[in-house]
Formats: structure tokens, sequence, C-alpha cells
């Protein structure tokens, strides 16, 4: 264990701010008071009074902090969230490696893993409501898995049955391209 100047370390700061409430009420509230007051002052609802678009964000940034489902909901959403980034994050990396970037089908290719990645990331967060479509999602994913995979495939084949204006050559190289 490493420790500071003071004799703590960075698990014993993370510990103090978690005992103390920062990341169950000060964050979420920061984050939704800065969301709630960037909508506001964006969209111009109150002209430019910002007082009373401040007055608004605190009232909702308290309010939604009443019960636990606010903390709760982002101590569950936003871990997911990490790991949902890394693993897009490896996939643009490897895929920087051997995709054309120009191609559009990189491109709906990763728009589906992050489509996929959000909705698992949501889905899962949901998961400690215990609420019954959560129940319904965990019993019925196969049959959902199979009508998004025959979508997907339906898809393909449409797609592929479609002829590129102008033909690729014989030979692209994927990799160590000639530049300019």
């Amino acid at each position: 264990m490493v420790g500071g100047l003071y004799g703590g370390d960075a698990g014993g700061v993370l510990a103090y701010w978690e005992s103390i409430g920062v990341f169950s009420y000060i964050l979420p509230f920061l984050l939704i008071f800065a969301l709630t007051f960037g909508i506001l002052t964006r969209t111009k609802i109150f002209k430019e009074n910002k007082a009373i678009n401040g007055i608004i964000a605190l009232t909702v940034g308290l309010l939604s902090l009443q019960f636990n489902f606010v903390p709760i909901f982002f101590s569950e959403i936003f871990p997911r969230l990490g790991v949902g980034l890394a693993i897009i994050l490896a996939l643009l990396i490897l895929g920087g490696l051997f995709f054309d970037p120009n191609h559009k089908g990189v491109g709906y290719s990763l728009l589906a893993v992050g489509t996929i990645t959000f909705l698992i990331v949501v889905f899962q967060s949901f998961a400690w409501t215990g609420s019954p479509w959560t129940w319904w999602l965990y019993d019925n994913w196969p049959k959902l898995l199979s009508i998004v995979v025959l979508l997907a495939i339906v898809g393909v084949v449409v797609g592929a049955g479609k002829q590129p204006p102008n033909p690729p050559s014989t030979y692209q190289p994927l990799m160590f391209k000639n530049s300019p």
C-alpha cells in the first residue's frame, strides 16, 4: 500500500468520499443539476433568465435525491457504462488496424455494437428494480436474439444485392496502405 504525504492513499480517499456521500448524493446532484440547467439554458424556455433556470435545476436536482432511486441507479449504470465504453474502445483500436475507416460497413458495424452495448448496459442497470419486464426479458432473450439475428441476415442479404456504382479493384490492402 502506497501512503501519501499524510498517510492516506487513493483508496482511502475514495472510501472516505463514499462514507460522506460524495458518490451517493453530491455527484448525482451535480450531474442532474448541470444537465437540467444546460437544457433549460439551451432551449431558452425562460429567455435569458439564468436565475429561474438555476432555481428549477436546483429543485429538480434536490427532488431527484429525495428517495434512494437515483443514487442506486447511478451506482448501477456507471460501472457498467465504463465496461461498455472499454469494450467499444477496444473494438475501435482493433478495428482501426484491420479495417478501412471509409467503408460504410465498418461504421454500421460499430454502430450496431454500440447500440447492443448500450441496450445491455441499460437492461442490466434496471435489473435491480425487479420489474416484470426484466423477468420477461430474462425468460425470452433467446427468442429476441434469434429475431435480431434473422433481421440482421435479411439486412445483409438485401444490402449485398445492390451493386456499387464503381466496383472496387480486386486487391485492396487492409493494412499498410500507400500514402500519397
